[in-house]
């Protein structure tokens, strides 16, 4: 390819990317341009929706209206602040948008931007303005056919409350006399307010409608909760005032005391609290009526409670008073007892002062148990406090009754136990001796060549164990520890002897038959001849052990497994 077309391809090149740049510039222009004409738009829409036709209308309804000197001036005043919007604060708008105009001809972008932020706060607070002097003049223009709603509703609840009332009058005769005197007075509202709309004083009326909603709706309430306030604070509560106070009479005369309740007291109060409660009703008043009402039915409802619980405390009371003196005389009985012995208790098996500390702590317990039974039995009698308390103090004092109780039956064991320790003692002595006998029985049983050092050791020990133990039996005061010590030295060394004597006589036997049995095989093998021998010597010299240990060596050499068979022979 020649030179010339590669300078032709590149030109070309070059036009093109120049003529998109172009476009794509001339584009990112032509959507810049028309979001400036859309806002502008936008604007010029909102500045001309101020001015509406609506505020213009509501004007001469208003002016229809007019019969009175507040309703005039409200008018004059309503068409200055019409008038300065359409003629002042319009025009300004318009200006602010002719120069928004000329920047966007002009390309100055910059300026364009702030211009129609500034525009478009101006445009709302004017806006706000307009719409604000159209919901005053509202306020005038659809006054009546607001009110006229509202009444209409009022009307209807106020039929509904009089029906209920007529139909239920029983129910309010307590208020017969303040309600009717209110159904006059809303009845008079009600009038008023046709002649407030007659001579459109619309101020008035809305003070008017207010006041006949706040009436109605006090006497909705006051109808759905007279009765129920007439009901309890007539009868209900009155009657369980009464019967309260019976049955409060009737236990007091019965002994109980129930002075902790206040119950005069509360009565007294509640009798108050009644009259100010219906003092409220005779003026329509029920605020909080209803929850005192159930407040107080709740106190009167847990004193049924109380009576309940002093009735129940009485019979725990009658039960223990019986049961923890009887209880408390039978534990002093055994632990003086006891107490009377402890000398006696202490020397003989040398116990030491903490040793039997726990008599004199029973002892302590058992009289400060028997001194607040006593001053609770004083109250009981005095009728210082009611049962309620006495029977939880007669319950504490239980708990601490079992308590000193358990500390006895633990003393009574120990101390019991020590005399029965020391008769078994004396019964594992002889068990101790029959043992020994049974030794010296089973090293005799079979015809030993001599018998080891090891026995006659273990003999001695066994001997003198034996001596310390019914040394320490023969003593006055009796250590049971060190009683106890003795009892198990003896016991294990007597054992150990037994244990001692049937594996001598047990190894002398086996050795005897291995030798035996070992015999037939000296002429053959000279090593046996030689190990039997040497076995033999040891037998005669009480080495059983070692005896035995060569001999089955050599044999199991010539007879493998001859090892087992021997033992079990000499089991068997």
């Amino acid at each position: 390819m020649s030179q010339t077309v590669y300078v032709l391809a590149g030109i070309t090149y070059y036009i093109v990317s120049i003529i998109l740049i172009v476009i794509v510039l001339n584009l990112i222009n032509s959507k810049e341009k028309k979001k400036y004409q859309n806002e502008i738009s936008s604007l010029e829409r909102d500045k001309n929706l101020i001015i509406s036709s609506s505020i213009l209308s509501e004007l001469n309804k208003v002016e229809a209206l007019i019969n009175n000197d507040k309703l005039q001036e409200a008018y004059e005043d309503w068409q200055k602040r019409f008038k300065e919007i359409k003629e002042v604060e319009v025009p300004k708008l318009t200006d602010a948008l002719i120069e928004i105009e000329e920047c966007f001809n002009e390309k100055d972008y910059k300026t364009l931007n702030d211009k129609i932020a500034k525009a478009e706060l101006e445009i709302y607070y004017v806006k706000s303005k307009a719409d604000f002097l159209l919901d005053e003049i509202k306020e005038i223009t659809l006054s009546e056919e607001r009110n006229r709603e509202t009444i209409t509703k009022l009307k209807a609840r106020y039929r509904e409350i009089l029906a209920k009332y007529n139909k239920n009058k029983n129910d309010y005769k307590e208020v017969s006399s303040p309600l009717e005197l209110q159904f006059e007075n809303v009845d008079k509202l009600f009038a008023a307010f046709e002649v407030a709309m007659e001579s459109n004083s619309y101020e008035e009326v809305g003070k008017i409608v207010k006041g006949i909603d706040d009436l109605i709706g006090n006497l909705e309430i006051v109808i759905d909760e007279a009765p129920s306030i007439i009901i309890m604070g007539r009868n209900l509560i009155p009657n369980k005032m009464k019967e309260v106070k019976s049955i409060n009479e009737r236990m007091v005369a019965e002994g109980f005391n129930l002075d902790y309740l206040n119950l005069d007291y509360n009565i007294e109060e509640t009798n108050k609290k009644l009259q100010d409660i219906f003092a409220k009703l005779n003026v329509l008043n029920v605020e909080d009526s209803i929850l005192e009402l159930k407040t107080i039915l709740d106190y009167f409802d847990n004193i049924y409670n109380d009576f309940d619980k002093e009735k129940q405390a009485r019979k725990i009371f009658e039960e223990y008073i019986r049961k923890i003196l009887v209880k408390a005389n039978k534990l002093e009985k055994i632990n003086n007892g006891l107490y009377r012995k402890l000398d006696v208790i202490k020397y003989s098996y040398d116990l030491t002062d903490d040793d039997v500390k726990v008599i004199e702590v029973i002892k302590a317990e058992l009289v400060a148990i028997k001194k607040d039974y006593n001053e609770i039995v004083d109250a009981h009698r005095n009728k210082s406090f009611a049962y309620t308390r006495l029977g939880k103090e007669m319950e504490n004092l239980n708990i601490r009754l079992s308590k000193t109780e358990e500390k006895l039956d633990t003393a009574l064991k120990s101390l019991g136990n020590l005399e029965a320790e020391e008769q078994r003692a004396h019964e594992q002595l002889d068990e101790i001796k029959e043992i020994l006998e049974k030794a010296k029985k089973r090293i005799n049983s079979y015809k030993l060549p001599i018998i080891p050092n090891d026995y006659y050791v273990q003999l001695s020990e066994a001997n003198v164990a034996i001596k310390e133990m019914i040394k320490e039996l023969n003593k006055k005061p009796v250590s049971i520890k060190t009683l106890n010590i003795r009892v198990d030295t003896a016991r294990d060394l007597v054992l150990k002897l037994y244990n001692t004597s049937s594996e001598i006589v047990k190894t002398a036997a086996i050795v005897e038959v291995a030798i035996i049995y070992g015999n037939r095989y000296r002429p053959l093998n000279k090593n046996l001849d030689n190990d039997i021998s040497q076995a033999e010597e040891l037998f005669y010299q009480g080495e059983f052990k070692k005896a035995l240990e060569i001999t089955l060596k050599s044999i199991d050499a010539i007879e493998p497994g001859i090892k087992d068979k021997l033992l079990s022979s000499v089991k068997r």
